[in-house]
């Protein structure tokens, strides 16, 4: 093969994609550094999905058009240090081919080497061992065989081979790798990504998946010891990896990069920023995510927010080996946030933006002082902050909080859009009361509607119900009701969007279709084309949707 377009590159990007998700739970367990967080495999592979699923919309002859579609979906579907990394060699790559239709082997090897220059630039403080290592090696490699090189498959064998070996290197670069027995992570993800492309060059199937045998089981296990002789949770020094985007405005300070980077850097560790005329996307570690996000607002509005608590993402690798072994945990971090919700999806998206603890409970089944009281303890910190998000749960919320013998409040959030709002204002470096007034303050401005079914015939303010009938709910009170969930939905969704309506994020149940939550946010758009609009599988019960708006 002696070029390459952009319909057959279109189909590289979706096999790698694919071989990618395959092993992504593999990559996961590989996870050591920066920190041992296992989720590495899961955030590559949402920001190639991502990139893949733009390509696929967006699949041109023009390989540069092509690229550029690549490029802009990984930027916004970018998730985590390795996700973000892999964002800028795809967007170092697209900008040196932009205004290419196809490719000869030559240009290839130079994109890759152009993707790695910018990846590099990224990264306030390049570690070798990782990613990045393996991204250079294979791409210098690539420059090496270009030389005398026409055939493009034969340059891309080269390619992977040296990704593969880099990758072996990586334990002699990264003493921790060493140290546990694995290589990185993130190299191995992308070298997954390489072995997807060239399988799709050369038409052939992709490699195999990466099988737990009962041999891995036994290596895994012995990974999971390793983390824990190797780093102590209390080593982590910045506990939440925060990462958001700040979309410009008129009238904010004007960005610019450099300075951005630098300023942000004071706050904490493993800081990534992207940039383009529109928006930047940062990835830090930091101790203070609040004020991480205070100085992103000087730019422009947040959007696409997620902060994880990392010091309970070690806590929860390690912590069946401690109870194994008969070791007790000690208090490991200052704060918890312990919340209250039903529906895998929204627990996992409560646990994405700071929860430390989803207790499983709601409308029809609240946990009791116990329950609450013993998720603290099982969190292990020295302060908490509860929020039972209904308002049937707050009164057991308070007397745990009173019977602990740690620092406690209750933040009276009613419901999930509440709790949302409460979390991403959650301060770790300000105190109990103070964090409980501003959390308090900031579930206030959220606006919440859900919708639900009635389970018998009533009149409540002038609406009547029939049995089965879907019920809108603003704020609490009963505002539509009808047969139909697509006009209760639609009705309710006109009471709460309005002219100052930014963002709007729609938790969709275990009984409703994606195909369905999405015509639900192309509806909201019609009602005002400039918010944010967030879909969330959050696969609650009872309630087919649960819609914020801020």
């Amino acid at each position: 093969m002696k070029s390459l377009n952009g319909i057959k590159f279109a189909e590289m990007v979706q096999m790698g994609s694919h071989h990618l998700f395959q092993n992504a739970d593999y990559v996961d367990a590989l996870n050591v550094f920066p920190v041992p967080d296992g989720d590495t495999g899961t955030n590559m592979n949402l920001s190639m999905t991502s990139g893949a699923k733009e390509t696929d919309a967006n699949v041109q002859e023009h390989i540069g058009k092509t690229a550029s579609a690549l490029s802009k979906g990984l930027l916004m579907g970018a998730r985590g240090n390795s996700g973000v990394i892999l964002s800028q060699l795809f967007r170092g790559f697209s900008k040196s081919i932009a205004n290419e239709s196809e490719l000869s082997a030559s240009k290839l090897a130079e994109a890759f080497q152009h993707g790695v220059e910018t990846a590099y630039k990224a990264v306030m403080k390049p570690v070798e061992g990782t990613i990045l290592t393996v991204a250079k090696d294979s791409a210098a490699k690539g420059m090496e065989l270009a030389k005398d090189e026409t055939d493009i498959i034969v340059l891309f064998e080269g390619i992977v081979t040296e990704a593969k070996a880099s990758l072996e290197r990586t334990p002699d670069l990264l003493p921790v790798l060493k140290e546990v027995g694995v290589v990185d992570s993130g190299g191995q993800g992308l070298v997954y990504v390489y072995e997807g492309f060239l399988a799709s060059l050369k038409g052939e199937e992709l490699p195999e998946k990466h099988v737990n045998n009962s041999m891995n089981d036994l290596v895994s296990a012995e990974h999971h010891k390793n983390i824990a002789g190797f780093m102590d949770t209390a080593d982590i020094e910045f506990g939440y990896c925060t990462e958001f985007m700040v979309k410009f405005e008129d009238g904010k300070k004007e960005f610019n990069e450099a300075e951005f980077r630098t300023d942000l850097s004071a706050y904490g560790d493993s800081l990534l920023v992207i940039a383009d005329d529109e928006v930047a996307k940062i990835h830090i570690h930091s101790e203070d995510p609040g004020k991480v996000l205070t100085y992103g607002q000087d730019y422009g509005s947040l959007i696409s927010m997620k902060i994880e608590n990392m010091r309970q993402q070690h806590i929860d690798i390690v912590g069946e080996d401690f109870k194994k072994e008969g070791k007790k945990q000690e208090a490991v971090h200052p704060y918890a946030v312990v919340t209250v919700a039903m529906g895998e999806g929204v627990a996992e998206l409560l646990r994405s933006i700071g929860a430390s603890y989803v207790i499983e409970g709601g409308q029809t089944m609240n946990p009791s002082t116990e329950d609450i009281v013993n998720a603290i303890k099982s969190v292990s910190a020295e302060r908490v902050l509860i929020l039972p998000n209904n308002k049937n749960i707050i009164m057991a919320a308070e007397q745990a909080a009173e019977i602990l013998e740690i620092e406690a409040a209750v933040v009276p959030t009613k419901d999930v859009p509440q709790g949302m709002a409460a979390l991403l204002a959650f301060n770790p470096s300000a105190s109990v009361e103070e964090n409980r007034e501003t959390m308090a303050g900031a579930s206030q401005h959220v606006k919440s509607g859900s919708v639900t079914f009635a389970v018998r015939d009533t009149s409540i303010d002038g609406i009547t119900i029939k049995k089965d009938d879907f019920m809108g709910i603003s704020e609490g009170k009963i505002v539509v009701s009808d047969k139909s969930l697509e006009s209760v939905t639609e009705e309710l969704a006109k009471k709460l969007i309005d002219a100052d309506s930014e963002i709007v994020t729609i938790l969709y149940g275990e009984d409703v279709t994606e195909e369905d939550a999405e015509k639900l946010g192309e509806y909201i758009e019609s009602l005002n084309d400039e918010v944010e609009v967030e879909i969330h599988n959050g696969k609650q019960p009872l309630y087919p949707y649960i819609i914020s708006v801020e």
